[in-house]
């Protein structure tokens, strides 16, 4: 029953998750970048692991490119950042920054790389170079990296966060924040 609850609970999370991330993606949009998608990118990282996020992503990806006729970086741009993200925050044993940074890596460095012949040669733009998209994929990364820092840092103080992994049934690995007597 609990397996059940825990099952059906990050399903509405998931598809939260992926309605937000269609809902704001337009916000600060420009094309080749998107910092909402990597702020999505992240605290899905965090809150449920890499494969949520990757399959999160892929979806947010799809549904813009479907309903928005946003190009393939909708994918590109998000998929590698959104896998990454959660591996490095496991990696890390649960280290915010290294979520972030795993996002900047995924999507600044290898999904502005692979956007590069997708872009070029799938979709015929012409005068493209390899790192094209970099400049504006690590902006943008930076940019909803910063905000999902915030973000999750605040719910970490609060002693939301490992409650919503416990809820989830995702790797805890902060056990709550315990405020010291400096912060009283």
């Amino acid at each position: 029953m609990e397996k059940e609850r825990i099952r059906t609970f990050r399903m509405v999370m998931l598809a939260t998750m992926v309605a937000i991330g269609v809902v704001i993606s337009p916000i600060l949009r420009i094309e080749g970048m998107c910092p909402t998608a990597h702020l999505i990118n992240i605290v899905c990282s965090v809150l449920m692991g890499p494969w949520y996020s990757l399959l999160c992503a892929t979806m947010i990806g799809v549904i813009r490119m479907m309903f928005m006729g946003i190009p393939p970086l909708a994918l590109t741009g998000a998929v590698f950042g959104a896998f990454l993200s959660g591996v490095f925050y496991r990696v890390s044993k649960g280290r915010i920054i290294c979520a972030v940074i795993g996002e900047v890596i995924g999507t600044g460095i290898i999904g502005s790389l692979v956007s590069y012949p997708v872009m070029a040669f799938l979709m015929g733009r012409e005068g493209l170079t390899a790192f094209f998209y970099t400049p504006m994929f690590i902006g943008a990364t930076l940019m909803g990296g910063t905000v999902a820092y915030i973000f999750l840092k605040a719910l970490s103080r609060a002693g939301l966060l490992v409650k919503f992994q416990q809820s989830l049934g995702a790797k805890v690995y902060d056990k709550g924040y315990v405020r010291t007597a400096k912060e009283s």
